[in-house]
């Protein structure tokens, strides 16, 4: 039984085996032919990979060049500037009461203005100054001062005749003959309650408190205009505020510059305010219509006062006849406030693209002005921003409301990073009939350059001339080696400029600026202020023997100064553009007439004046490098 079994299961796994064999020699053969398979279709594909291929036939394509623009080559002008301070006699000294305690306003102020205070057709000037704070004994207190010119650019002080020898903490200044009997009359913001002088055939009286303008005895007024917002003939009063500011305020925060010690506080660390406009009645007295007109913006998140302005500039900027005007606010966003002819504004600074930076960020913005500095449709709108910040340059699409910052493509935004701009202004240094703009810089901080290498207390000023063509602009730098001053003359100091140099070569703590022909020679000599320090006269000693045209318009239906007017010149196919505006840079005024340089072509097609209630009058005549007096038609 157990033979038979060993032989059954022998037989079986046998089998079994058998089996296996066949099993396996079956799936060989399976693995064998799918081998062959991927085989062939490697092959297939590496065959096509590397199969001889038809030679084809080279073709030659256009290679298409972007679109460069390009512009004639322009060579620098000679432009000197000589300081005449000390040979013009003015002696003028700002003081801002500064013991050490570091108070915000003593770095902050200084105005000046030039104008025809009396009436004689030659450009005046007047410094702003402030004073010792209350809390400190001083045997004399100091005043602003008005000198007046003798047509030549000498001066002789003339402030305690004139009726302007009042002490107060002032400043800035807005000049405007607000009651159209002839002369300009003068409004000065303070820290603390803000004066208006009435002009009386040169003699100066207060009549602040009659006038309503004084404004909060608690506030802090800066830069202020006149101009006619609501079109009624008569000049109204704008005023911009700083920050809600006292002395315990200011102290109480203890501001530190690291290692140094006690130092000037930011304005973010203070609350904004609300700006002023006053309508004029018409009969000596203003209305404050700030709250009515809708100019009195709060934050959305903490309904607190937006403003924070130390920059204030009038423009018609929409073109539809009514005067609109922008805040240039530090820290916050600016403010574009256009006019809605019916007595409110509208604030459309977001929209408009000049709230901010590219980044979308608001900026230390101080000084400001308006200008057609491309001699076409667009408008340009200067701002002088905090160091290493670079100033703005915001331009419009033509006529259109929408605005880019076009600082860095026009060259002006690199060249002014590692300025703290205060001053700005545009205007014509060389009479080419371009636009060129001028900046007064300096910082906050004495010791500065103990903590930031790059910056310094004392800047120079800068002239950044208009080499635009072709459709165009560019701004350049001119060096302050690229002129020597007339022989003789002396800096800011009063002393000899050993470096030979032009007057744009002297670092100062530049604050206030403003432009003037103060020695009738057609072209626009400068002053700059300097805190806690005496002001620059900067004579323009440029010799290019370009043309001009200098109007001086006299309104009769609209307000006297013809604030608003617009003069427009036509060379050919170029068009000058230029307003009748001299509020213009930081807290300060330039001079009432317009300016326009023809470059060395003297022919004029023609002119005509856009006088504030849209009334259009062509001239038929005007003077060739003189003055032309132009009163408004008396069916306007």
């Amino acid at each position: 039984m157990n033979s038979q079994d060993d032989q059954h299961n022998s037989l079986h796994n046998t089998q079994l085996a058998e089996a296996d064999d066949a099993v396996i020699g079956k799936a060989f053969k399976w693995s064998l032919a799918a081998i062959l398979l991927i085989a062939a279709s490697v092959g297939s594909l590496v065959w096509i990979a590397v199969r001889p291929t038809e030679k084809l036939a080279d073709r030659k394509t256009e290679l298409a060049l972007p679109e460069v623009r390009t512009k004639e080559a322009e060579s620098l002008p000679s432009l000197p500037f000589s300081d005449i301070t000390q040979s013009a006699n003015i002696s003028f000294r700002h003081e801002n009461g500064a013991t050490g305690e570091k108070l915000l306003p003593e770095t902050m102020g200084g105005g000046c203005a030039f104008l025809d205070y009396d009436s004689d057709g030659d450009q005046d000037l007047l410094l702003v100054n402030s004073c010792h704070w209350p809390d400190r004994q001083s045997p004399s207190q100091p005043t602003s001062a008005l000198y007046s010119n003798d047509g030549l650019g000498n001066f002789q002080e003339v402030t305690e005749v004139a009726g302007l020898d009042v002490v107060c903490y002032g400043m800035g200044v807005a000049v405007g003959d607000y009651d159209n009997d002839g002369d300009p009359d003068l409004f000065l913001s303070t820290v603390g309650k803000n004066l208006l002088f009435r002009n009386d055939s040169g003699k100066f009286t207060d009549v602040s408190a009659e006038a309503r303008v004084e404004g909060d005895p608690d506030r802090w007024s800066t830069s202020c205009g006149w101009f006619d917002y609501d079109n009624d003939g008569d000049l109204d009063l704008l005023v911009g505020n700083y920050v809600e500011w006292t002395p315990q305020i200011d102290l109480a925060q203890d501001f530190r510059l690291t290692g140094i010690g006690r130092a000037y506080g930011p304005p973010f660390s203070f609350q904004g305010t609300f700006p002023y406009l006053y309508r004029n009645e018409g009969t000596g007295t203003f209305t404050d219509v700030s709250e009515a007109c809708g100019i009195q913006q709060t934050n959305l998140a903490t309904d607190v006062p937006l403003a924070k302005t130390l920059g204030v500039a009038p423009c018609d900027i929409d073109r539809d006849g009514w005067i609109d005007f922008i805040l240039a606010n530090d820290t916050v966003q600016n403010s574009l406030f256009i006019n809605g002819r019916d007595g409110t504004f509208r604030d459309v600074g977001i929209e408009a693209g000049i709230a901010f930076d590219a980044g979308g960020k608001a900026r230390g913005a101080m000084g400001i002005d308006v200008g057609c500095f491309r001699n076409d449709d667009c408008l340009g709108i200067a701002v002088g921003n905090f160091a290493n910040e670079m100033s703005a340059l915001y331009v419009s699409a033509g006529e259109s409301l929408g605005f880019t910052d076009d600082a860095i493509p026009s060259g002006l935004g690199p060249q002014t990073r590692g300025d703290l701009c205060f001053g700005l202004f545009f205007f014509d240094a060389d009479l080419d009939g371009r636009l060129d703009l001028f900046t007064a810089n300096g910082h906050l901080e004495e010791e500065i350059n103990l903590v930031q290498k790059s910056q310094h207390y004392r800047q120079p000023p800068r002239l950044f001339w208009n080499a635009g063509s072709s459709g165009f602009s560019e701004y350049v730098n001119i060096p302050a080696s690229s002129a020597r001053p007339a022989s003789g003359a002396l800096n800011a100091a009063g002393l000899p400029n050993a470096s030979g140099l032009t007057g744009l070569a002297e670092p100062l703590v530049g604050r206030g600026a403003a432009f003037a022909d103060i020695d009738a020679d057609g072209d626009l000599d400068v002053v700059v202020t300097q805190i806690g320090g005496r002001p620059a006269l900067l004579r323009n000693d440029q010799a290019t023997g370009h043309h001009f045209l200098r109007f001086k318009l006299v309104g009769t239906s609209d307000n006297r100064d013809a604030i608003g007017a617009w003069i427009e010149v036509r060379q050919g196919e170029r068009v000058i553009r230029r307003q009748v505006m001299p509020t213009r840079s930081y807290l300060s005024q330039v001079e009432l007439p317009v300016t326009i340089g023809l470059g060395r072509e003297p022919r004029v097609d023609q002119v005509m004046i856009r006088w504030p209630n849209g009334s259009e009058q062509k001239i038929n005549e005007w003077k060739i490098d003189a003055v032309t007096i132009l009163e408004q038609p008396s069916h306007d």
